[in-house]
């Protein structure tokens, strides 16, 4: 391996060049235009044998990607917030035609007002389109996972598209030091794509086809299986992930959790600003700990129920807002608790929405505010954090 420097879309890109892509359709918009870039500049020079299919919208970007994942092609896309958005129809399609498309989405705030910062409210927007959606928290992550989403998404038993999400600005503009492994290295663990199924005028068969009430309802209980049972492979690459290559990824990961009464919960970049703050009021004696989402989708139910059921508080972090309802995420980890007879009481909390910074001192202050709200019983109540009044 070899260290390098390298912007966190660069890192992507990197992965995406040593993956092998046969196909890119794509359409830039801020934040994550220098990911295709960068792949339009690898294959320009010759680094990188794939070709790449301009296109005059994100939905156009997606449709291509489609066409190409069908015919056995191993096919990347990026994009963010509205592009995302424009490309919603099409997203449904790629997760019921069973495509294992690779997609990195550089989160953004959705208009209006016009926002070109990062917050969730474009992850939560497509939360049920039926792809497996992971979180980086750096440049090394967005790299790994990266390559890990091409081995999960292309695996028989999964066949599904995957999304790589990582913060607009906060994470995809940031140049860090990543390591980087050789290519042969990649190749054992990604080996090439050989598709199950692949549109050949030689063998036709249909996919996507049309359908009546008396089958659409069994064609969704398969793809809900599929998606639920690909926890399965996605424990076993990121397994080997770590045996390979040293970084364990893991579903729900936790950091000073073990002993804590409080636990705060984030997703993406902000949690490693989160660990800051943890640290602080460790520091100063308090017991809290910090709960980190990597997957979304599939939604790992029982590793998050371990990993939260010792605790007396949960603070819940939604950098979205589900207009005139809890957060998506407060709400997704309140039904997923519920069950449980011992279980911590959550505190829910909107912030960093249109790319507004929260700091070690924010994220101290959110847990105190969380402790309070606690104990005056205001368990039902949503906070937007940090508004100005």
């Amino acid at each position: 391996m070899k260290r390098v420097g390298f912007e966190s879309s660069f890192a992507i890109a990197e992965a995406v060049k040593m993956a092998n892509i046969d196909v890119t359709s794509a359409y830039p918009i801020t934040p994550q235009t220098h990911i295709v870039e960068r792949i339009a500049q690898l294959i320009a020079d010759g680094e990188l044998d794939a070709n790449y299919i301009p296109v005059e919208s994100e939905h156009s970007a997606m449709s291509g990607c489609l066409g190409a994942s069908a015919v056995g092609a191993r096919t990347f896309t990026a994009t963010a917030g509205q592009g995302l958005e424009l490309m919603h129809e099409v997203l449904y399609v790629a997760s019921a035609m069973r495509l294992p498309i690779v997609m990195a989405v550089c989160n953004r705030a959705l208009s209006s007002p016009l926002s070109i910062w990062g917050d969730h409210s474009d992850v939560m927007a497509v939360r049920d389109t039926g792809w497996i959606q992971m979180f980086a928290e750096n440049a090394q992550q967005a790299f790994d996972l990266t390559l890990c989403a091409f081995r999960i998404a292309e695996d028989p038993a999964v066949l599904l598209p995957t999304m790589v999400h990582i913060d607009g600005f906060h994470l995809s503009h940031v140049i860090e030091s990543i390591l980087l492994p050789e290519g042969d290295e990649v190749n054992k663990f990604l080996p090439k794509f050989r598709p199950l199924y692949a549109l050949n005028p030689s063998k036709p068969l249909t996919m996507g086809d049309f359908t009546t009430p008396d089958l659409y309802t069994e064609a969704k209980k398969s793809q809900d299986e599929a998606l639920r049972n690909s926890m399965k492979v996605i424990l076993r690459a990121w397994r080997e992930f770590g045996g390979l290559f040293g970084r364990d990824y893991f579903p729900v990961e936790t950091y000073r959790a073990e002993d804590a009464d409080v636990l705060l919960l984030t997703m993406g970049s902000f949690s490693e600003v989160a660990m800051g703050a943890i640290d602080r009021l460790r520091e100063a004696g308090e017991k809290v700990g910090l709960v980190k989402l990597r997957l979304w989708r599939p939604f790992p139910f029982n590793a998050f129920c371990q990993a939260v059921a010792q605790a007396k508080l949960l603070i819940v972090l939604d950098r979205a807002i589900s207009f005139g309802g809890p957060g998506p995420v407060c709400s997704e980890v309140k039904a997923a608790l519920y069950h449980l007879e011992k279980k911590p009481q959550i505190i829910g909390f909107i912030g960093g929405l249109g790319g507004r910074d929260i700091s070690v001192e924010g994220f101290q202050n959110m847990i105190h505010r969380g402790m309070e709200k606690a104990e005056q019983g205001k368990f039902e109540e949503v906070e937007i954090f940090g508004v100005r009044e």
